[in-house]
């Protein structure tokens, strides 16, 4: 019912989206649902964010923004023009018409899924209920999570179709990616029946360029699995042709460079030292969970996935063999490694293969050190390790400068003309190669 007594159904949702008396609320305030949250603030909409981390609650109350894409201006903005608000407590659910769930579904160590998150935003919703709400599931997740888990404990507060409704639509949030963004990037949408797909569509068609129905949720769940699959899988062929081109004598990226010459028929991927983020490492292993309970081993991800997490310690052993051309040892060696964030111009580090890296050169007792312009401290092993300045100085005394994350901000030109040897695992260096002492992966 609504504050007046009426009560609510799809048509009078649909009227308030098309004039923006609809209430957003977002579950999970970060690197997802924060841009989402504000993209909804632009068009005018009024959006509570509910996060358990009260940190960030504070934050987005004071103006201050923690996630790259979004301006703490931008915040500041909303606030003052009071279309925005955070939230710790969840009582405040039950004033919203849509509801996105933006929380993380991390991988437990048994490479399961763990949705603890996903259920425990659905009990939140289901102990302050609202007649006629949608709730949308944004969190990557294996198919069939939204109408076999979701929707039976969201049944407790009525009907489908009538009471609550419904819908899946993978985010597809590219952090530092500034030419596409949540307007310009097409959402794909499915309802777990028609009249949800119907509100769902029209509520991302207030804030989104083209939206893309599918079928039902599962369809939807599955496209995100299968988008970050593919790109596993390809950077896994070149991380495997990196190996295959240095046995042959040959430069990997000038293979890839050539390759990439053909109009049709060929996308370049490019090789690393691993895989990292907040989707490639683990979206895979979603799809290859849930098939295996269905008695089925998609054996193209599950090699893919074997040739990825090997090569931190393929790296390991390059860097040992640099070292050993110049009659040194890895034991005892210092390593400076450039960058830890899984992507340049970013300062996410989650499941960063530079981290692993680091990790195998520590336990095979390197003295390792690292320089991020993005990232000021990590943990690795159980030690806390802080940025080091990239000095003159350091980079002469490095044994061996291990490029592993290519940030722009650095000055590659004066690495190779400082350090004794460097072992670029992407090819931040080029074609640089004075005295032999730049070796590439």
């Amino acid at each position: 019912m609504t504050e007046q007594g009426r009560p609510r159904g799809a048509g009078l949702l649909l009227r308030s989206l098309k004039d923006k008396t609809a209430r957003i609320g977002v579950i999970g305030a970060g690197y997802v649902g924060l841009p989402l949250a504000m993209e909804f603030c632009r068009k005018g909409f009024k959006v509570c964010a509910f996060d358990i981390n009260k940190g960030r609650v504070a934050d987005l109350m004071a103006g201050r923004s923690y996630v790259l894409d979004v301006s703490s201006d931008e915040i500041k903005r909303h606030l003052d023009d009071k279309l925005f608000e955070a939230s710790a407590g969840f009582e405040g659910l039950s004033g919203q018409d849509v509801l996105f769930i933006c929380v993380q579904t991390p991988l437990r160590k048994s490479k399961e899924p763990d949705i603890g998150n996903i259920l425990s935003a659905v009990s939140k919703i289901v102990e302050h209920p609202r007649k006629g709400q949608l709730v949308i599931l944004e969190s990557t997740t294996f198919p069939g999570t939204t109408d076999e888990i979701v929707l039976p404990r969201l049944e407790k507060m009525g009907k489908l179709g009538r009471d609550f409704y419904l819908a899946f639509s993978p985010e597809r949030v590219d952090p530092g990616n500034h030419a596409y963004g949540i307007s310009n990037t097409p959402k794909v949408v499915g309802g777990v029946c028609p009249a949800s797909a119907k509100l769902a569509l029209e509520v991302y068609g207030q804030i989104v360029e083209t939206v893309v129905p599918v079928s039902d949720t599962r369809a939807a769940e599955t496209v995100k699995l299968l988008e970050n699959s593919f790109r596993a899988v390809n950077i896994a062929l070149v991380n495997e042709m990196a190996q295959v081109c240095h046995r042959l004598g040959l430069d990997v990226w000038e293979v890839i460079g050539a390759a990439a010459t053909k109009p049709f028929g060929f996308m370049p991927f490019y090789p690393g030292p691993g895989i990292g983020g907040h989707c490639i490492p683990k979206d895979p292993q979603l799809l290859s969970w849930k098939m295996k309970t269905l008695n089925y081993v998609p054996r193209f991800i599950e090699l893919a996935t074997t040739i990825n997490q090997a090569m931190p310690e393929y790296v390991v052993g390059r860097i040992a063999d640099v070292l050993n051309e110049g009659k040194k040892a890895l034991h005892g060696s210092r390593i400076l490694v450039l960058g830890v964030a899984y992507k340049p111009g970013i300062s996410d580090y989650r499941e960063s293969p530079s981290l692993d890296v680091m990790d195998l050169l520590l336990r095979r007792k390197a003295v390792v050190s690292y320089h991020d312009p993005f990232v000021p401290a990590v943990e690795v092993a159980g030690r806390r390790m802080a940025s080091v300045p990239l000095s003159d100085g350091g980079l002469r005394r490095a044994d061996c400068v291990a490029v592993l994350t290519a940030h722009q901000e650095v000055d590659y030109g004066r690495v190779v003309r400082l350090a004794k040897r460097v072992f670029d695992a992407r090819n931040a260096t080029k074609a640089s190669n004075p005295d032999g002492r730049v070796h590439r992966l």
